[in-house]
């Protein structure tokens, strides 16, 4: 029993936390996503494909700037006294 953690009380889902980590969560798959993008221009000896994936970059980098202003938006949310639009 000396090496059991404590127990955490369980505390209600946050739906404003829960939203705010699923905007994360995204971040992080597209910029996967873009890295992918990236490597595959870089490495594809077949042309097509080297445009298709300039292509999804472009795509991408649009996708990524508005969920970075959500991320933001959501952020500022987040601190005390914030002001509702």
């Amino acid at each position: 029993m000396g090496n059991d953690a404590p127990v955490q009380p369980i505390r209600e889902a946050d739906p404003d936390e829960s939203a705010y980590l699923a905007l994360h969560e995204e971040r992080e798959i597209l910029e996967r996503d873009l890295s992918l993008a990236k490597a595959r221009q870089r490495f594809s000896g077949d042309s097509g494909e080297v445009a298709r994936a300039r292509a999804d970059e472009t795509t991408m980098l649009t996708s990524l700037d508005r969920l970075l202003t959500r991320i933001r938006a959501a952020e500022y949310r987040r601190r005390p006294g914030a002001r509702r639009w």
